[in-house]
């Protein structure tokens, strides 16, 4: 446990430096440098949530090796970090696009890996405590790398290779901490060889499948409203056009103070709380934060939709990562993270799609409600759960 706690922070601060990367920079430098066409951009967009699905193959490949999870996750992170560095040495758009989203997949495929790690090696009864510990270092990370290559960029804007470079040895430097932390090889499943056979635990799982179902359409709720925020925000207003400034204090600001206050709250809340309740109370968070922030009137309204995104996003990381630790049996937790992180990616390459095809066709208010509306509709698949609990 200490062992693990001591390395997780330390990788934490790579991986919050890194986080920033795929969604900004290594895009811009896509845009900037390259020129990058629409479907470079999307390749490169997708490549994180392409990850995810590929997240039960590498269960799989792992089970069947016979290695231990943390030196797989290594490995795989190293050899992210390697084809991250190749995008820095590309001479056009593809040679980068193609490295960089494959570094971005290698990235985000351990996840189910990483959580079974924390199963084996935290107490149950403090896996939020010690996680959003660790964590809370990760947003800060985030915060001062965003704020560093932003600077950065703008004051030496010819020096986007040494920015790749930066983001590729934060994570070498992550995959190094993964060694330092013990773990043993995946319980084999003798039932089936199968890469995608945690899907049979949502056959059988009846609780485990209502669960997906409404963190599907919380997700899509959530993540359809997220790109539209900057698009809703530069419309002109009655008083003129609102300034980068505002942009970024409603965008990033004031939701990342929000996140960096309550995660540690959210991680006792998460070991004390039952699931379900809490599962219940972030999703009326995250509809009154897309009401507020998308129909209310004022800057008032949005700074209040800002806030209350963050503290719900804060505890929707410690949620998404840690939820299938209080379900699966203790040997499963990668296969049931498997699924998840698949869906998880199938919701995160098709809500964009969805979010500025709606927007052609609906106004940014009335998507808002409409989200809104599916978060409820999560909660609602939850109510049998919740009484079943009290009871």
């Amino acid at each position: 446990m200490r062992v693990t706690y001591r390395a997780e922070r330390i990788r934490a601060l790579f991986a919050g430096a890194l986080e920033p990367a795929f969604g900004t920079f290594l895009l811009l430098i896509a845009v900037r440098e390259f020129g990058a066409s629409p479907a470079a951009k999307s390749w490169l967009v997708a490549g994180p949530s392409l990850g995810m699905m590929l997240g039960p193959v590498v269960v799989s490949v792992v089970e069947a090796l016979r290695i231990r999870a943390t030196v797989a996750m290594a490995w795989i992170t190293a050899a992210a970090a390697c084809l991250i560095a190749a995008g820095a040495a590309a001479g056009g758009q593809w040679g980068y696009v193609i490295p960089v989203a494959l570094g971005a997949m290698g990235v985000h495929c351990t996840v189910p890996l990483m959580t079974q790690v924390y199963r084996s090696n935290y107490p149950p009864a403090s896996l939020g405590r010690f996680f959003s510990g660790a964590f809370v270092l990760r947003i800060a990370a985030a915060a001062a790398a965003s704020q560093f290559v932003g600077w950065w960029l703008t004051r030496e804007p010819e020096h986007t290779r040494g920015t790749v470079l930066g983001f590729a040895l934060a994570a070498l430097c992550g995959a190094l901490c993964w060694l330092r932390v013990p773990s043993e090889p995946l319980s084999v499943n003798l039932t089936s060889k199968y890469p995608w056979r945690g899907l049979r635990f949502v056959r059988e799982d009846a609780v485990f499948r209502r669960t997906l179902m409404s963190w599907m359409l919380m997700g899509v709720g959530n993540l359809v409203m997220l790109p539209l925020r900057v698009e809703y925000l530069a419309r002109p207003m009655e008083t003129g056009m609102r300034t980068a400034a505002e942009i970024a204090l409603l965008t990033a600001v004031v939701p990342n103070v929000a996140r960096l206050l309550t995660t540690q709250l959210w991680g006792r809340a998460f070991d004390r709380l039952n699931f379900f309740r809490l599962r219940a109370v972030l999703n009326m968070g995250f509809a009154l934060a897309i009401l507020a922030f998308f129909t209310g009137d004022s800057m008032g309204w949005m700074i209040l939709g800002a806030v209350l995104y963050g503290v719900s996003t804060a505890g929707g990381d410690v949620a998404w990562s840690l939820w299938v630790t209080k379900m699966a049996p203790p040997e499963r937790v990668a296969d049931y993270m498997g699924v998840h992180t698949f869906l998880t990616g199938v919701r995160g390459v098709v809500a964009p799609l969805l979010a500025f095809h709606a927007a052609e066709r609906l106004s940014i208010e009335g998507i808002g409600w409409i989200c809104a509306a599916l978060v409820v509709v999560a909660n609602l698949i939850l109510l049998p759960e919740l009484r079943l609990r009290r009871k």
